[in-house]
């Protein structure tokens, strides 16, 4: 008294085409979140790499640093009385940008 048949029957042709599609896009997708992954590790840069910096800076007299900003080869100390000074990398000032509100028309 089994009613179960003992092998499953075989697939239609078009699902069995649909399966190997839905397999092959598995594989697929696999393959490439593991290579987004690697890509995305191995090219990361350093996460606490800082940007190269003298050792002391000085600022002319009666300046008080407000923020500090920097780029290859240079950073920027932004002043309290609204000024942008421009240093080299090895701590000489280079320009002087005063920062001022425009004139209402």
């Amino acid at each position: 008294m089994q009613d179960t048949p003992d092998a499953l029957p075989d697939l239609p042709p078009s699902l069995r085409f649909l399966k190997g599609l839905v397999i092959v896009l598995m594989i697929t997708m696999i393959v490439g979140v593991i290579t987004v992954v690697g890509l995305l590790v191995t090219r990361m840069p350093d996460g606490n790499a800082r940007p190269l910096l003298p050792a002391a800076v000085s600022l002319p007299d009666g300046l008080v640093a407000e923020a500090v900003t920097a780029g290859k080869g240079w950073f920027a100390v932004v002043t309290t009385d609204q000024q942008i000074l421009v240093f080299g990398p090895d701590g000489a000032l280079v320009q002087q940008v005063r920062i001022g509100a425009t004139p209402a028309p």
